[in-house]
């Protein structure tokens, strides 16, 4: 019978570690299960922090762009109106500016015309009193061609004495005028080489842009040193030039120049 206590008492030993064991493997497998649950539900946490970070960032990225936007679209507003603004003053600037020179173009329009008026009348009283006093008017000028005869230093004298000087002939026209008024009376003109043999120069220094000398003129024949037109030894009706001795007694013309006028 004591045996079969033992025996029992074997076998409930036995049964007890199993039990245990069981306990512990159960244990075990619910702290494995725990366990992965725990991992589990941090994965999912850590997730779940991780998208409501990038929905966060992608609201805030959403909202930044929104106000760049905003203030992009502000400034080129603003740009846009200063624009119309400075437009607007320009056209204005414009437009006074336009119409002040018209103003003084008209204006300066009358003054013109007005002064052409008196110079005109001024002229025309000039005309009546030179030609009164003998002289003749041609290209805007007065011209006195003299009856009597000097050399050409008294000649010049003369007109000098008249407020003129001696004639200085520039163009083709106004020679053939004083070969038509001349005929074939011979004149002083206001040219000579008295300073510099061949050096011909008018009166005013300058020297001439246009010469009407006869052929074979000038040649200082006898030491002439001064210039007549109408040069009666000549077959030409415009080259009527030659030197002449400036002691020699000839008509000669004066020159009262009125371009100015």
């Amino acid at each position: 019978m004591s045996q079969d206590v033992y025996a029992n008492v074997n076998r409930a030993a036995k049964i007890g570690e199993r039990v245990e064991v069981e306990v512990e493997i159960y244990e075990s497998a619910d702290t494995v299960t725990n366990g992965q649950n725990t991992v589990t539900e941090q994965q999912e946490t850590n997730t779940n922090k991780t998208t409501q970070s990038n929905v966060t960032g992608q609201d805030c990225h959403h909202t930044t762009g929104t106000r760049s936007c905003r203030l992009a679209a502000v400034f080129l507003g603003l740009l846009c109106v200063i624009l119309l603004i400075v437009i607007i003053l320009l056209w204005f600037k414009f437009t006074t500016d336009r119409d002040q020179l018209q103003t003084s173009n008209s204006n300066l329009a009358a003054e013109r015309d007005q002064l052409q008026k008196e110079r005109d009348g001024l002229l025309m009283n000039l005309s009546e009193l030179f030609l009164l006093s003998g002289w003749k008017y041609f290209n805007s000028s007065f011209y006195y061609i003299t009856t009597e005869k000097k050399s050409w230093s008294e000649s010049r004298k003369d007109c000098r004495d008249k407020g003129t000087d001696l004639l200085i002939i520039n163009s083709r026209e106004e020679q053939e005028f004083f070969n038509k008024e001349l005929g074939r009376t011979e004149a002083w003109i206001g040219l000579t080489d008295e300073v510099t043999e061949g050096d011909w120069k008018w009166v005013d220094g300058s020297k001439p842009t246009v010469k009407f000398w006869a052929e074979g003129e000038p040649n200082n024949y006898q030491n002439e040193d001064c210039a007549i037109t109408s040069f009666q030894r000549t077959i030409s009706d415009i080259l009527t030039w030659a030197d002449y001795p400036c002691h020699q007694s000839v008509s000669w013309i004066c020159e009262k120049r009125v371009t100015g006028l």
